[in-house]
């Protein structure tokens, strides 16, 4: 079987060292880097660490260092459809979008794929912290040796024909050797700080952004307990639910948003303990362990948190309903719920409004 392999490279020092460490494993090994949003918008150097101009020169650079080819691919009106569009559009739905996640499913594995076999590799790479295990004739995602940094929640969106062919060599260490090894090698991206921020965004904020591209719709936010009117909006887009500040107006004691409904543009606000679920309902399922019925399983809803036990039962294969053991802060429609057995992904999808 041929050694080639496609390691896409965005500058930073995880993806830099994913290269090294599968070139010191005796691949063939070709980094490609895309240009997406970022690149377009901005000509200098911008404090964004990935998907700018800086990073493109990053990664052409470590490439140059460890030895390897590398090109880069211009997805820029891809990245506009794909991702940024969705993006606003959800939040201008009162949906709460993880654009890491449109971008996985719907542009960088993909067109890795799609890359490797214009390119006759077998394999793709990514500087995720997370495991790809070959169990009997089934291929499972798995967490990451490091917890703290696991990046399973964020795969979860991949089919069996991608994960059959991707590499994640940083499955089993951790940061700090990564971090260790760019410095050892002079890499670009050793001293390179992390961002949790989204790519495309600048200063100016999310709610800005999006407010720049949706027409924002005037309505009112209303009291969750009472449904009395308590103050106006300038668009649901600048809500997200468990929000506490910028709600728009002086509330006395800490009110936090607890409902948003699209139909009637209102937003709903009530003391801490309403933005508390226990029942959640997700839909757009990606299985990679299907299941039927009622079953147990540990359940993620961000990407930072820890996955939390729950009872799962399976409304048909696209819909599933979601019980917390405890109660948990704030699930937000749009975002993701990822189902894990021990350490294996069983599969994910996006959270809906429960109205």
């Amino acid at each position: 079987m041929s050694r080639k392999i496609i390691v896409g490279m965005s500058g930073g020092v995880d993806s830099s060292i994913a290269a090294f460490m599968l070139k010191k494993q005796g691949y063939d090994v070709e980094g490609v880097s895309f240009t997406l949003y970022e690149a377009r918008m901005r000509r200098v150097l911008e404090k964004t660490p990935c998907c700018s101009i800086k990073a493109m020169n990053d990664a052409r650079k470590t490439a140059e260092i460890l030895g390897i080819a590398h090109t880069i691919i211009d997805l820029r009106d891809e990245f506009l459809e794909k991702v940024i569009e969705p993006f606003a559009a959800s939040y201008a739905n009162g949906l709460t979008p993880n654009p890491c996640i449109f971008c996985n499913r719907y542009i960088k594995f993909p067109y890795l794929i799609r890359t490797a076999d214009e390119r006759n590799a077998c394999f793709i790479a990514t500087g995720h912290y997370a495991n790809v295990e070959r169990r009997g004739d089934m291929y499972l995602l798995t967490k990451a040796l490091d917890a703290k940094k696991d990046q399973s929640y964020v795969l979860y969106c991949l089919d069996e024909n991608i994960l059959k062919r991707l590499v994640l060599p940083l499955g089993q260490t951790n940061k700090t050797k990564t971090r260790e090894m760019a410095a050892i090698l002079n890499l670009p991206a050793a001293g390179k700080m992390e961002s949790q921020e989204i790519c495309f965004i600048d200063e100016m904020g999310y709610h800005n952004f999006v407010g720049g591209i949706v027409e924002p719709r005037i309505g009112a936010v209303v009291d969750a307990e009472t449904g009395k009117e308590l103050g106006m909006h300038k668009g649901i887009h600048l809500f997200t639910i468990g929000q506490r500040k910028r709600i728009g107006f002086a509330t006395g004691s800490p009110r936090y948003v607890t409902k948003i409904d699209l139909d009637q543009n209102l937003v709903y606000i009530g003391d801490k303990e309403m933005a508390v679920q226990s029942h959640i309902t997700v839909n757009d399922i990606n299985w990679f362990i299907p299941k039927d019925g009622v079953f147990r399983a540990t359940v993620k809803i961000r990407s930072m948190m820890r996955d939390e036990p729950a009872t799962i039962e399976v409304v048909d294969k696209n819909t599933v309903m979601i019980t917390f053991d405890k109660p948990q802060w704030a699930p937000a429609p749009g975002q993701c719920a990822v189902f894990y057995n021990g350490d294996a992904v069983i599969g994910g999808g996006i959270i809906m409004h429960n109205n």
